[in-house]
């Protein structure tokens, strides 16, 4: 089977609207933005997201959620975005917010087939009581919180249970790919991309580098191009800073 695409567009041309899509990278650290864009301009609409966060305002899953395509975002974490924090305070996104650990390990326990788990992350919060905001409406109001969950005590200490998460559509961002799709990921951009090309129906992946099926060290190979569907190479890639202070110094 060819995996290999030619263009982000083609890849991404059969989401339909609607579509529970996981989102790699941590920040603006490992997303795969070219694949990104080509969502903008497929206006794929409804969409809910599985990501750690939206990006910032105009770079990452910012860019879907400013142009009103997003309609559910998933994550751990949604600080320094003002379009985000506006969109949710009037009614027009839906967030679900949980621990950044239990967010990664919803993602693999549902790629290792495992459906639920218990955790002590969130005993003792909203995220146990439930009552947690989901949804406003214009008026600044509240008309739908998270749900109580079950708890159980291990070894005389309680835990919450989480459901597995899995999605119709996974973006991935790799360092380098071979063409079955084995992949490795560099440095700090493996935090949510190989889990999450494990819990989604089809893997997309936008790589820097494509070499023949061989040329990997098996030693190197962080996830096994059995969970891939579609590479397509970068050939352009913006470098992305989510936060850079400048500080100048005078003399004199």
């Amino acid at each position: 089977m060819n995996k290999i695409y030619a263009n982000f567009s083609e890849a991404v041309k059969d989401i339909p609207n609607n579509s529970t899509i996981m989102v790699g990278g941590f920040g603006l650290c490992g997303i795969p933005q070219n694949l990104i864009n080509a969502l903008k301009h497929a206006a794929i609409n409804n969409l809910t997201i599985i990501s750690n966060n939206c990006g910032t305002i105009d770079k990452g899953l910012g860019i879907l959620l400013k142009n009103g395509q997003i309609k559910k975002m998933i994550s751990s974490y949604v600080g320094e975005n003002k379009e985000f924090e506006y969109q949710f305070l009037n009614g027009l996104l839906e967030v679900e917010l949980m621990p950044q650990g239990t967010l990664a390990e919803k993602i693999r326990s549902y790629g290792a087939g495992i459906p639920a788990f218990f955790t002590a992350s969130g005993v003792g919060t909203f995220v146990e009581y439930g009552g947690l905001p989901i949804l406003y409406n214009n008026a600044g109001e509240v008309i739908k919180t998270s749900s109580p969950k079950e708890t159980k005590i291990f070894n005389n200490k309680k835990y919450v249970l989480e459901e597995s998460l899995g999605a119709d559509f996974a973006l991935i961002k790799a360092h380098k790919a071979d063409k079955f799709g084995n992949l490795i990921f560099r440095k700090t951009a493996r935090n949510f991309n190989p889990m999450m090309a494990t819990a989604a129906k089809v893997t997309i992946v936008e790589t820097q580098h494509i070499v023949e099926v061989g040329q990997l060290e098996p030693d190197e190979i962080h996830l096994n191009g059995s969970y891939v569907d579609r590479i397509i190479k970068i050939e352009h890639e913006e470098r992305l800073i989510e936060n850079l202070n400048i500080r100048e110094n005078t003399h004199g």
